[in-house]
Protein backbone atom coordinates (compact mmCIF):
# COMPACT_ATOMS: atom_id res chain seq x y z
CA UNK A 1 0.00 0.00 0.00
CA UNK A 2 2.99 2.51 1.22
CA UNK A 3 4.04 1.97 -2.50
CA UNK A 4 1.14 2.68 -4.54
CA UNK A 5 0.85 6.03 -2.82
CA UNK A 6 4.54 6.47 -3.15
CA UNK A 7 3.97 6.18 -7.00
CA UNK A 8 1.15 8.19 -7.00
CA UNK A 9 3.26 11.05 -5.47
CA UNK A 10 5.42 10.61 -7.84
CA UNK A 11 2.76 11.02 -10.37
CA UNK A 12 1.05 13.62 -9.07
CA UNK A 13 3.97 15.95 -9.22
CA UNK A 14 5.04 14.70 -12.67
CA UNK A 15 2.28 15.57 -13.89
CA UNK A 16 2.14 19.41 -14.52
CA UNK A 17 5.23 18.74 -16.20
CA UNK A 18 3.85 17.72 -18.72
CA UNK A 19 0.56 20.34 -19.17
CA UNK A 20 2.02 20.92 -22.97
CA UNK A 21 3.84 17.92 -24.07
CA UNK A 22 0.16 16.18 -26.00
CA UNK A 23 -2.48 17.58 -27.06
CA UNK A 24 -5.13 14.90 -24.95
CA UNK A 25 -5.05 14.44 -21.26
CA UNK A 26 -4.40 10.36 -22.23
CA UNK A 27 -0.86 11.16 -24.14
CA UNK A 28 -0.26 13.79 -21.00
CA UNK A 29 -0.79 10.61 -18.36
CA UNK A 30 1.25 8.12 -20.55
CA UNK A 31 4.22 10.09 -21.44
CA UNK A 32 4.76 10.87 -17.74
CA UNK A 33 4.37 7.70 -16.27
CA UNK A 34 6.86 6.42 -19.48
CA UNK A 35 9.25 8.39 -18.15
CA UNK A 36 9.19 7.68 -14.91
CA UNK A 37 9.37 3.75 -15.50
CA UNK A 38 12.27 4.57 -17.81
CA UNK A 39 14.29 6.68 -16.21
CA UNK A 40 14.04 4.32 -12.61
CA UNK A 41 11.89 7.04 -10.38
CA UNK A 42 9.32 4.22 -10.49
CA UNK A 43 11.50 0.95 -10.42
CA UNK A 44 10.55 -1.96 -12.06
CA UNK A 45 8.02 -4.58 -10.42
CA UNK A 46 6.69 -1.46 -8.25
CA UNK A 47 2.81 -1.71 -7.92
CA UNK A 48 0.58 0.53 -9.98
CA UNK A 49 -1.88 2.42 -7.75
CA UNK A 50 -5.70 1.17 -9.46
CA UNK A 51 -7.47 3.46 -11.94
CA UNK A 52 -10.11 5.40 -9.57
CA UNK A 53 -7.58 5.78 -7.00
CA UNK A 54 -4.95 7.33 -9.41
CA UNK A 55 -7.44 9.37 -11.81
CA UNK A 56 -8.67 11.24 -7.96
CA UNK A 57 -5.46 12.01 -7.64
CA UNK A 58 -4.24 13.87 -10.99
CA UNK A 59 -7.58 15.18 -11.06
CA UNK A 60 -8.86 13.36 -13.90
CA UNK A 61 -11.84 11.35 -15.51
CA UNK A 62 -11.24 7.37 -14.10
CA UNK A 63 -11.64 6.88 -18.12
CA UNK A 64 -8.91 8.55 -19.30
CA UNK A 65 -6.77 7.26 -16.69
CA UNK A 66 -7.66 3.35 -17.58
CA UNK A 67 -7.35 4.12 -21.32
CA UNK A 68 -3.20 5.12 -20.17
CA UNK A 69 -3.07 2.34 -18.33
CA UNK A 70 -4.26 -0.01 -20.92
CA UNK A 71 -2.01 1.21 -23.48
CA UNK A 72 1.40 0.95 -21.20
CA UNK A 73 -0.15 -2.55 -20.67
CA UNK A 74 0.08 -2.99 -24.47
CA UNK A 75 3.23 -1.44 -25.15
CA UNK A 76 4.64 -3.64 -22.30
CA UNK A 77 5.85 -0.89 -19.57
CA UNK A 78 2.80 -2.70 -17.66
CA UNK A 79 1.98 -6.33 -17.27
CA UNK A 80 -0.99 -7.67 -15.05
CA UNK A 81 -0.33 -10.06 -12.43
CA UNK A 82 -3.29 -11.85 -10.86
CA UNK A 83 -2.42 -11.15 -7.35
CA UNK A 84 -0.95 -7.47 -7.44
CA UNK A 85 -2.99 -5.71 -10.17
CA UNK A 86 -0.51 -4.30 -12.84
CA UNK A 87 3.24 -3.87 -12.00
CA UNK A 88 5.92 -2.43 -13.78
CA UNK A 89 7.50 -5.09 -16.59
CA UNK A 90 11.17 -5.40 -15.49
CA UNK A 91 12.05 -6.55 -19.01
CA UNK A 92 11.25 -3.06 -21.15
CA UNK A 93 14.67 -2.21 -19.02
CA UNK A 94 16.29 -4.15 -20.94
CA UNK A 95 19.42 -2.96 -23.41
CA UNK A 96 19.45 0.16 -21.05
CA UNK A 97 22.38 1.40 -19.44
CA UNK A 98 22.01 1.12 -15.61
CA UNK A 99 21.84 4.27 -13.37
CA UNK A 100 23.64 3.16 -10.12
CA UNK A 101 23.27 7.00 -9.53
CA UNK A 102 22.29 10.24 -11.03
CA UNK A 103 23.77 11.30 -13.92
CA UNK A 104 25.90 14.21 -13.43
CA UNK A 105 27.25 16.68 -15.97
CA UNK A 106 30.74 15.86 -17.13
CA UNK A 107 33.01 19.50 -17.63
CA UNK A 108 35.04 18.85 -20.74
CA UNK A 109 38.73 20.05 -19.68
CA UNK A 110 39.38 20.30 -23.49
CA UNK A 111 41.07 23.24 -24.81
CA UNK A 112 38.17 23.29 -27.44
CA UNK A 113 38.33 26.98 -28.28
CA UNK A 114 42.21 26.06 -29.56
CA UNK A 115 40.36 23.37 -31.82
CA UNK A 116 37.58 25.02 -33.72
CA UNK A 117 38.37 26.28 -37.00
CA UNK A 118 35.31 28.58 -37.01
CA UNK A 119 33.47 31.20 -35.34
CA UNK A 120 30.05 31.05 -36.68
CA UNK A 121 28.54 31.76 -33.29
CA UNK A 122 30.02 35.21 -33.88
CA UNK A 123 28.45 36.03 -37.34
CA UNK A 124 25.43 39.19 -37.33
CA UNK A 125 22.36 37.44 -37.39
CA UNK A 126 18.57 37.84 -37.23
CA UNK A 127 17.38 37.31 -33.59
CA UNK A 128 13.83 36.18 -32.74
CA UNK A 129 12.85 35.43 -29.13
CA UNK A 130 10.99 32.37 -28.58
CA UNK A 131 8.17 33.57 -26.77
CA UNK A 132 6.86 35.60 -29.27
CA UNK A 133 3.87 35.06 -28.83
CA UNK A 134 3.84 36.54 -25.15
CA UNK A 135 4.17 40.09 -26.55
CA UNK A 136 0.58 41.67 -26.66
CA UNK A 137 1.92 43.17 -30.28
CA UNK A 138 3.97 40.58 -32.21
CA UNK A 139 5.41 42.33 -35.25
CA UNK A 140 7.64 39.82 -36.17
CA UNK A 141 8.34 38.54 -39.35
CA UNK A 142 8.35 35.06 -40.18
CA UNK A 143 5.48 33.83 -38.24
CA UNK A 144 2.51 32.94 -38.65
CA UNK A 145 -1.26 33.39 -37.94
CA UNK A 146 -2.96 30.48 -37.08
CA UNK A 147 -5.91 31.55 -37.39
CA UNK A 148 -5.40 32.07 -41.12
CA UNK A 149 -3.59 28.69 -41.87
CA UNK A 150 -6.13 25.59 -43.16
CA UNK A 151 -5.27 23.51 -40.55
CA UNK A 152 -8.19 21.33 -41.15
CA UNK A 153 -7.42 20.76 -44.92
CA UNK A 154 -3.53 20.14 -43.93
CA UNK A 155 -4.55 17.57 -41.06
CA UNK A 156 -7.00 15.76 -43.77
CA UNK A 157 -3.62 16.08 -46.43
CA UNK A 158 -1.47 14.18 -43.34
CA UNK A 159 -4.08 11.59 -42.34
CA UNK A 160 -3.93 10.66 -46.17
CA UNK A 161 -0.11 10.75 -46.43
CA UNK A 162 -0.43 8.25 -43.22
CA UNK A 163 -2.43 5.69 -45.07
CA UNK A 164 -0.64 2.27 -45.96
CA UNK A 165 -0.11 2.77 -49.22
CA UNK A 166 1.16 6.07 -48.71
CA UNK A 167 3.42 5.13 -46.10
CA UNK A 168 5.24 2.49 -48.14
CA UNK A 169 5.97 5.35 -50.68
CA UNK A 170 7.45 7.96 -48.49
CA UNK A 171 9.07 5.85 -45.64
CA UNK A 172 11.47 4.12 -47.35
CA UNK A 173 15.12 5.15 -47.46
CA UNK A 174 15.41 7.09 -50.64
CA UNK A 175 18.89 7.71 -50.31
CA UNK A 176 20.29 10.69 -52.81
CA UNK A 177 16.12 11.12 -54.33
CA UNK A 178 13.52 13.04 -53.87
CA UNK A 179 9.80 11.77 -53.34
CA UNK A 180 8.36 12.33 -56.72
CA UNK A 181 5.01 13.31 -55.68
CA UNK A 182 6.47 16.66 -54.47
CA UNK A 183 8.79 17.29 -57.84
CA UNK A 184 5.79 16.65 -59.73
CA UNK A 185 3.86 19.59 -58.10
CA UNK A 186 7.01 21.78 -58.17
CA UNK A 187 7.52 20.92 -61.79
CA UNK A 188 4.17 21.46 -62.83
CA UNK A 189 2.19 23.66 -60.36
CA UNK A 190 4.43 25.85 -58.94
CA UNK A 191 6.75 27.09 -61.42
CA UNK A 192 5.02 27.17 -64.41
CA UNK A 193 2.99 30.21 -61.88
CA UNK A 194 6.56 31.89 -62.22
CA UNK A 195 6.95 31.59 -65.47
CA UNK A 196 9.42 28.76 -65.22
CA UNK A 197 9.57 25.54 -67.28
CA UNK A 198 12.08 22.60 -65.81
CA UNK A 199 13.10 19.01 -66.30
CA UNK A 200 12.72 16.74 -63.19
CA UNK A 201 16.85 16.52 -63.46
CA UNK A 202 16.54 20.04 -62.68
CA UNK A 203 14.90 20.69 -59.43
CA UNK A 204 16.55 19.62 -55.84
CA UNK A 205 14.49 19.71 -52.87
CA UNK A 206 15.94 21.31 -49.76
CA UNK A 207 14.93 21.99 -45.83
CA UNK A 208 14.20 25.62 -46.54
CA UNK A 209 15.87 28.23 -48.93
CA UNK A 210 18.37 28.48 -46.15
CA UNK A 211 19.80 24.83 -47.22
CA UNK A 212 19.65 25.76 -50.81
CA UNK A 213 21.88 28.93 -50.02
CA UNK A 214 24.13 27.24 -48.08
CA UNK A 215 24.52 23.61 -50.92
CA UNK A 216 24.66 26.43 -53.66
CA UNK A 217 27.66 28.52 -52.10
CA UNK A 218 29.40 25.38 -51.30
CA UNK A 219 29.28 23.53 -54.61
CA UNK A 220 29.84 26.83 -56.68
CA UNK A 221 32.65 28.91 -54.41
CA UNK A 222 35.90 29.10 -53.13
CA UNK A 223 38.03 31.68 -51.18
CA UNK A 224 38.97 33.68 -54.62
CA UNK A 225 35.41 33.70 -55.80
CA UNK A 226 33.72 37.07 -55.63
CA UNK A 227 30.07 36.86 -54.54
CA UNK A 228 27.62 40.46 -54.92
CA UNK A 229 24.93 40.60 -53.14
CA UNK A 230 22.30 43.30 -51.59
CA UNK A 231 22.99 46.10 -49.37
CA UNK A 232 20.95 46.09 -47.12
CA UNK A 233 20.29 42.00 -47.95
CA UNK A 234 19.39 39.02 -46.34
CA UNK A 235 22.02 38.15 -43.43
CA UNK A 236 21.69 34.54 -43.34
CA UNK A 237 22.81 34.22 -47.33
CA UNK A 238 25.64 36.88 -46.50
CA UNK A 239 26.64 34.74 -43.32
CA UNK A 240 27.07 31.88 -45.82
CA UNK A 241 28.63 33.53 -48.76
CA UNK A 242 31.20 35.03 -46.16
CA UNK A 243 31.80 31.75 -44.32
CA UNK A 244 33.18 30.27 -48.36
CA UNK A 245 34.58 33.39 -50.24
CA UNK A 246 37.07 36.39 -49.01
CA UNK A 247 35.25 38.65 -51.59
CA UNK A 248 31.65 39.11 -50.41
CA UNK A 249 30.62 42.61 -52.29
CA UNK A 250 28.11 44.87 -51.01
CA UNK A 251 26.06 45.90 -54.00
CA UNK A 252 23.48 48.96 -53.77
CA UNK A 253 19.97 49.16 -53.96
CA UNK A 254 17.25 51.58 -54.92
CA UNK A 255 13.14 52.06 -55.55
CA UNK A 256 13.59 49.00 -57.72
CA UNK A 257 15.56 46.90 -56.18
CA UNK A 258 19.16 45.86 -57.26
CA UNK A 259 20.87 48.49 -59.13
CA UNK A 260 23.19 47.18 -62.11
CA UNK A 261 25.78 48.24 -61.18
CA UNK A 262 29.38 48.27 -61.89
CA UNK A 263 30.06 46.21 -58.75
CA UNK A 264 27.60 43.70 -59.76
CA UNK A 265 29.67 43.37 -63.09
CA UNK A 266 32.97 42.67 -61.28
CA UNK A 267 31.29 39.25 -59.46
CA UNK A 268 31.33 35.97 -60.51
CA UNK A 269 27.95 35.64 -58.39
CA UNK A 270 25.26 37.63 -57.37
CA UNK A 271 22.27 36.65 -54.72
CA UNK A 272 19.17 38.54 -55.68
CA UNK A 273 15.53 39.35 -54.37
CA UNK A 274 13.71 40.50 -57.24
CA UNK A 275 10.25 39.33 -56.07
CA UNK A 276 10.62 41.79 -52.51
CA UNK A 277 13.70 42.45 -52.00
CA UNK A 278 14.83 41.19 -48.46
CA UNK A 279 14.34 43.33 -46.49
CA UNK A 280 13.02 46.84 -48.15
CA UNK A 281 10.31 44.69 -49.89
CA UNK A 282 10.48 46.55 -52.98
CA UNK A 283 9.91 44.78 -56.34
CA UNK A 284 12.21 44.94 -59.30
CA UNK A 285 10.22 46.33 -62.05
CA UNK A 286 10.69 44.62 -65.06
CA UNK A 287 12.78 46.76 -66.67
CA UNK A 288 15.65 46.59 -63.92
CA UNK A 289 14.96 42.96 -64.15
CA UNK A 290 15.94 43.45 -68.08
CA UNK A 291 18.87 45.64 -67.23
CA UNK A 292 20.22 43.26 -64.23
CA UNK A 293 20.12 39.94 -66.83
CA UNK A 294 21.81 42.30 -69.65
CA UNK A 295 24.35 43.36 -67.35
CA UNK A 296 24.99 39.19 -66.37
CA UNK A 297 25.40 37.79 -70.04
CA UNK A 298 27.74 41.08 -70.49
CA UNK A 299 29.94 40.45 -67.75
CA UNK A 300 29.02 36.88 -67.74
CA UNK A 301 27.33 36.74 -64.24
CA UNK A 302 25.33 34.21 -62.58
CA UNK A 303 22.73 35.29 -60.39
CA UNK A 304 21.08 33.43 -57.54
CA UNK A 305 17.67 34.25 -57.59
CA UNK A 306 15.72 33.65 -54.20
CA UNK A 307 12.18 34.33 -55.24
CA UNK A 308 11.51 35.71 -51.94
CA UNK A 309 7.31 35.59 -50.85
CA UNK A 310 6.68 35.85 -54.69
CA UNK A 311 3.36 34.31 -54.15
CA UNK A 312 2.16 37.73 -51.90
CA UNK A 313 1.20 40.20 -54.24
CA UNK A 314 -1.75 42.84 -53.12
CA UNK A 315 -2.27 43.32 -56.66
CA UNK A 316 -2.51 39.48 -57.49
CA UNK A 317 -0.04 39.71 -60.38
CA UNK A 318 3.30 39.20 -59.69
CA UNK A 319 6.24 40.43 -62.28
CA UNK A 320 7.89 37.08 -64.23
CA UNK A 321 10.68 35.88 -62.45
CA UNK A 322 14.34 36.39 -63.71
CA UNK A 323 14.65 32.66 -64.18
CA UNK A 324 11.49 32.67 -66.71
CA UNK A 325 13.50 35.61 -68.52
CA UNK A 326 16.63 33.92 -68.20
CA UNK A 327 17.45 32.58 -71.93
CA UNK A 328 21.24 31.39 -71.47
CA UNK A 329 20.79 29.38 -68.19
CA UNK A 330 22.61 31.48 -66.03
CA UNK A 331 19.63 32.61 -63.51
CA UNK A 332 19.65 29.32 -60.26
CA UNK A 333 16.50 29.86 -59.10
CA UNK A 334 15.73 29.17 -55.40
CA UNK A 335 12.21 29.03 -54.05
CA UNK A 336 10.05 28.32 -50.45
CA UNK A 337 6.64 26.68 -49.63
CA UNK A 338 7.91 27.96 -45.96
CA UNK A 339 7.49 31.54 -46.41
CA UNK A 340 3.86 30.95 -47.36
CA UNK A 341 2.69 28.10 -45.05
CA UNK A 342 4.49 27.76 -41.84
CA UNK A 343 8.21 28.54 -41.54
CA UNK A 344 8.93 25.40 -39.63
CA UNK A 345 8.13 23.07 -42.38
CA UNK A 346 11.13 23.86 -43.68
CA UNK A 347 10.66 22.85 -47.86
CA UNK A 348 12.43 24.85 -50.13
CA UNK A 349 13.84 23.61 -53.82
CA UNK A 350 16.54 25.00 -56.39
CA UNK A 351 16.08 24.88 -60.04
CA UNK A 352 19.31 25.00 -61.72
CA UNK A 353 20.95 22.88 -65.01
CA UNK A 354 21.01 19.05 -64.33
CA UNK A 355 24.70 19.09 -64.14
CA UNK A 356 24.51 21.69 -60.83
CA UNK A 357 21.80 19.58 -59.55
CA UNK A 358 23.51 16.20 -59.43
CA UNK A 359 26.37 18.10 -57.44
CA UNK A 360 23.85 19.85 -54.81
CA UNK A 361 22.39 16.43 -54.75
CA UNK A 362 25.47 14.73 -54.17
CA UNK A 363 26.34 17.19 -50.86
CA UNK A 364 23.22 17.10 -49.47
CA UNK A 365 23.58 13.34 -49.24
CA UNK A 366 26.32 14.18 -46.92
CA UNK A 367 24.59 15.91 -44.67
CA UNK A 368 21.42 14.81 -44.76
CA UNK A 369 20.49 12.08 -47.68
CA UNK A 370 17.42 13.42 -48.56
CA UNK A 371 15.00 15.58 -47.02
CA UNK A 372 12.04 14.40 -44.58
CA UNK A 373 9.33 12.50 -46.54
CA UNK A 374 6.44 12.50 -44.97
CA UNK A 375 6.07 16.16 -44.61
CA UNK A 376 6.73 16.54 -48.09
CA UNK A 377 3.93 14.11 -48.70
CA UNK A 378 1.52 15.95 -47.00
CA UNK A 379 2.70 19.12 -48.82
CA UNK A 380 2.42 17.47 -52.21
CA UNK A 381 -1.01 16.35 -51.25
CA UNK A 382 -2.05 19.97 -49.98
CA UNK A 383 -0.88 21.77 -53.55
CA UNK A 384 -2.39 18.97 -55.57
CA UNK A 385 -5.53 19.54 -54.34
CA UNK A 386 -5.54 23.07 -54.58
CA UNK A 387 -5.76 24.16 -50.60
CA UNK A 388 -2.37 26.10 -51.37
CA UNK A 389 -4.01 28.21 -53.84
CA UNK A 390 -6.84 29.32 -51.91
CA UNK A 391 -4.55 29.63 -49.07
CA UNK A 392 -2.61 31.90 -51.15
CA UNK A 393 -5.96 33.53 -52.34
CA UNK A 394 -6.45 34.42 -48.84
CA UNK A 395 -3.03 35.24 -47.69
CA UNK A 396 -3.03 37.93 -50.04
CA UNK A 397 -6.25 39.50 -48.95
CA UNK A 398 -5.74 39.97 -45.74
CA UNK A 399 -2.21 41.14 -45.48
CA UNK A 400 -3.44 43.56 -47.92
CA UNK A 401 -5.45 45.12 -45.42
CA UNK A 402 -3.16 44.52 -43.14
CA UNK A 403 -0.52 46.91 -44.51
CA UNK A 404 -3.01 49.61 -45.49
CA UNK A 405 -4.09 50.03 -41.66
CA UNK A 406 -0.17 49.64 -40.39
CA UNK A 407 0.90 52.14 -43.51
CA UNK A 408 -2.18 54.28 -41.54
CA UNK A 409 -1.40 54.11 -38.23
CA UNK A 410 2.54 54.92 -38.58
CA UNK A 411 1.51 57.86 -40.67
CA UNK A 412 -0.89 58.97 -37.92
CA UNK A 413 0.89 58.47 -35.02
CA UNK A 414 4.71 58.24 -36.19
CA UNK A 415 5.05 61.17 -39.09
CA UNK A 416 8.55 61.32 -38.54
CA UNK A 417 8.69 57.77 -39.85
CA UNK A 418 9.00 56.43 -43.49
CA UNK A 419 8.17 53.35 -44.57
CA UNK A 420 9.09 52.14 -47.80
CA UNK A 421 6.40 51.52 -50.28
CA UNK A 422 5.76 47.79 -51.34
CA UNK A 423 3.96 46.09 -53.21
CA UNK A 424 3.32 42.94 -51.27
CA UNK A 425 4.93 40.24 -48.62
CA UNK A 426 4.36 40.20 -44.85
CA UNK A 427 6.35 42.76 -43.64
CA UNK A 428 7.45 46.84 -43.57
CA UNK A 429 10.68 48.51 -43.89
CA UNK A 430 10.76 51.61 -41.83
CA UNK A 431 13.59 54.20 -41.35
CA UNK A 432 13.00 56.25 -38.30
CA UNK A 433 14.81 60.14 -38.28
CA UNK A 434 18.36 60.58 -38.14
CA UNK A 435 20.44 59.50 -35.10
CA UNK A 436 17.55 56.84 -33.92
CA UNK A 437 19.48 54.06 -31.90
CA UNK A 438 17.11 50.84 -33.31
CA UNK A 439 18.31 48.62 -30.68
CA UNK A 440 17.28 50.97 -27.71
CA UNK A 441 13.72 51.05 -29.67
CA UNK A 442 13.60 47.88 -29.59
CA UNK A 443 14.52 47.40 -26.24
CA UNK A 444 12.12 50.33 -25.23
CA UNK A 445 9.33 48.64 -27.04
CA UNK A 446 9.33 44.96 -25.67
CA UNK A 447 9.55 46.73 -22.36
CA UNK A 448 5.93 47.61 -23.55
CA UNK A 449 4.71 44.57 -24.87
CA UNK A 450 5.75 45.50 -28.75
CA UNK A 451 8.27 43.16 -30.69
CA UNK A 452 10.32 44.58 -33.46
CA UNK A 453 13.39 43.49 -35.11
CA UNK A 454 16.04 46.21 -35.52
CA UNK A 455 17.32 47.04 -39.06
CA UNK A 456 20.75 47.18 -38.61
CA UNK A 457 21.94 43.89 -39.03
CA UNK A 458 20.77 43.50 -42.85
CA UNK A 459 23.63 46.25 -43.92
CA UNK A 460 26.89 44.73 -44.49
CA UNK A 461 28.20 47.04 -42.12
CA UNK A 462 26.19 47.99 -38.80
CA UNK A 463 26.99 51.78 -38.53
CA UNK A 464 25.59 55.26 -38.24
CA UNK A 465 23.08 54.94 -41.25
CA UNK A 466 21.78 51.41 -40.76
CA UNK A 467 20.76 52.08 -36.85
CA UNK A 468 17.80 54.33 -37.96
CA UNK A 469 15.80 51.23 -39.81
CA UNK A 470 13.99 48.52 -38.31
CA UNK A 471 11.13 45.57 -39.93
CA UNK A 472 8.13 45.32 -38.76
CA UNK A 473 6.05 42.03 -39.57
CA UNK A 474 2.36 41.92 -40.07
CA UNK A 475 2.00 38.02 -40.66
CA UNK A 476 1.52 37.19 -37.15
CA UNK A 477 -0.76 40.35 -35.21
CA UNK A 478 -4.07 40.58 -36.21
CA UNK A 479 -5.42 43.37 -38.17
CA UNK A 480 -7.25 44.98 -34.82
CA UNK A 481 -4.38 45.13 -33.09
CA UNK A 482 -2.00 46.59 -35.54
CA UNK A 483 -2.97 50.80 -34.47
CA UNK A 484 -2.66 50.21 -30.97
CA UNK A 485 0.51 48.65 -31.37
CA UNK A 486 2.30 51.46 -33.33
CA UNK A 487 0.98 53.65 -30.55
CA UNK A 488 2.39 51.72 -28.00
CA UNK A 489 5.88 51.67 -30.61
CA UNK A 490 5.49 55.96 -30.30
CA UNK A 491 5.60 56.21 -26.52
CA UNK A 492 8.72 54.01 -26.62
CA UNK A 493 9.84 56.02 -29.72
CA UNK A 494 9.34 59.05 -26.94
CA UNK A 495 11.19 57.13 -23.85
CA UNK A 496 14.50 56.82 -26.41
CA UNK A 497 14.27 60.92 -26.97
CA UNK A 498 15.06 61.29 -23.28
CA UNK A 499 18.70 59.63 -23.49
CA UNK A 500 21.49 61.47 -23.15
CA UNK A 501 22.99 62.71 -26.65
CA UNK A 502 19.56 62.19 -28.56
CA UNK A 503 19.41 65.37 -30.96
CA UNK A 504 16.70 67.59 -29.76
CA UNK A 505 15.56 68.60 -32.95
CA UNK A 506 13.68 65.06 -32.83
CA UNK A 507 12.06 65.72 -29.26
CA UNK A 508 8.91 67.36 -30.89
CA UNK A 509 7.69 64.09 -31.80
Amino acid sequence: MRQKQEITDIWVKLFPRFAASSATLQGRVREMMVQSILTGQVPAGAKVPPSRALAAALGLSRNTVSLALQVLVDKGFLIASQRSGLVVNGDILLGRASQAAPLAVVKSGLPWDARLVSRLGRQRNIVKPANWQDYAYPFIYGQFDASLVPLKDWRACSQQALSVPAVKKWAQDHIDRDLDALVDQIQHRLLPARGIMAGRDEILVTAGAQMAVFLLANVLMDRSTVVGIEDPGYPDARNNFMLRSEHVKALPIDADGLIASRAMGQCDYVYVTPSHQCPTTVTMSLQRRQEVLDLARKRDVVLLEDDHESELNFSGRPLPALKSLDTDGRVLYIGSLSKTLAHGLRIGYIVAPAAVIRELRALRRLIMRHVPANNLHTASLFIAQGHHDAFIRKLNVTYRERRAVLDGAVAKHLPLFHVMPSQGGSGAWIKGPDGLDCRHLTERCAARGVLIEPGDVFFSKSGHGSQAHFRLGYSAIHGNQIDAGVQELRHAYQETLNRPGMRRSHRHQ
